[in-house]
């Protein structure tokens, strides 16, 4: 697997955002044309899943996963999360993502780049739904300095304000697939029951605490606790988590070097170093940068402190649901994209508030 395709299953954007005010940045009001453009599109081409799976017009793996569908769905909600319309369409898209997710950050310290839209407040990434404009968008960021990391990426929520459809490429091979698939309607489903406007880094990483565990227990529930279904999610899971250990310790490294006292060109030099035997280590394919470490943070980031709240909650979805939602006034005084550890220390010693 190449860094490209793994951990990040999820690009969160909200076209909706187009109709609900004017804005005046070019950036912003070029993204937003090409969001709704492509919002229309998979609007356009989706399918009923009923349909697909009484009629067998598609492949008998795609029918058998797609008929998953309502009962992860269903699983969901009856473990706290909101009920949508989303998720009862299928799209083929025949390409390998739905949207390249393009993010920048500083080349000498971990600080993203950021846009802001209606409802969403400040995000660290957009999403574009052809490649060859999320690579020129890129290249002009890169232009200006930015370190930059484009990705693709085969999901991505409207935060409930659409019907968002089951996209192929969503679909993993092997046994893996249906808990990733699992992972991922669940994980998307988690973002139109709880968001935090400017805390992208709190969205991504409860969205993937909620999503990988619901998971597992949708596995162990419809499978068994030893079924190969569920063995080969835990694997994957696995060795996406060691390679983000890595990930994430390079990120702390080069942390301390940009605050130490070295010049900007020697810190460059060392950065170089560091990068390329984290390549190395993880056969990476494609460019390793600040960009791409910082989104290591974004999607799991604080994962002890949102489990010792779900302990503190007696293993409870929805009061853990709950206890985030009242916690929400809180996270949202703090400044955009905390981390979402510093979020939570002070609010757990309360202990569950569901």
């Amino acid at each position: 697997m190449s860094t490209s395709e793994v951990p990040f299953r999820t690009f969160t954007y909200l076209a909706a955002g187009a109709f609900l005010a004017t804005l005046s940045g070019c950036t912003e009001l070029r993204y937003l044309t090409q969001a709704s453009a492509g919002q229309a599109d998979l609007v356009d081409r989706q399918v009923p899943i009923d349909r697909i799976v009484s009629e067998g017009n598609f492949s008998k793996k795609t029918r058998a996963l797609l008929a998953e569908i309502a009962p992860i769905k269903a699983f969901g909600e009856e473990n706290g999360l909101t009920p949508t319309h989303s998720y009862r369409t299928f799209v083929n898209l025949e390409r390998k993502a739905v949207v390249w997710v393009v993010s920048a950050c500083d080349p000498l310290a971990f600080h993203s780049k950021t846009w802001s839209f209606p409802i969403t407040g400040s995000i660290t990434y957009l999403g574009w739904f052809k490649e060859r404009e999320g690579k020129e968008f890129g290249a002009e960021l890169r232009q200006k300095g930015w370190d930059v990391d484009v990705r693709p990426s085969p999901a991505y929520s409207t935060l409930g304000f659409f019907d968002d459809p089951v996209l192929s490429t969503m679909f993993v091979e092997g046994d893996a697939a249906l808990g990733e698939l699992a992972d991922t309607i669940l994980h998307e489903s988690l973002h139109a029951t709880y968001f935090v406007p400017s805390q992208s880094t709190l969205n991504e990483s409860v969205a993937s605490f909620v999503g990988q565990r619901l998971a597992v227990g949708y596995l162990e529930k419809t499978r068994g606790p030893a079924s190969k279904e569920k063995l080969a999610y835990v694997d994957l899971e696995g060795w996406i988590d060691e390679r983000g250990n890595r990930m994430k310790g390079a990120y702390r490294t080069l942390e301390k070097l940009y605050s130490g006292p070295l010049s900007p060109q020697e810190k460059l030099a060392a950065k170089n170093v560091i990068l390329a035997d984290l390549r190395a280590h993880t056969r990476a394919r494609g460019d390793l940068n600040n960009a791409t470490l910082v989104q290591y943070q974004t999607y799991g980031s604080g994962q002890a402190e949102l489990d010792r709240l779900f302990r503190a909650c007696e293993g409870s979805w929805p009061r853990f649901l709950r206890s985030l939602v009242a916690f929400r006034p809180s996270f949202a005084k703090a400044g955009p994209h905390e981390d979402p550890a510093k979020l939570l220390a002070p609010l757990l010693p309360l202990g569950c508030a569901g």
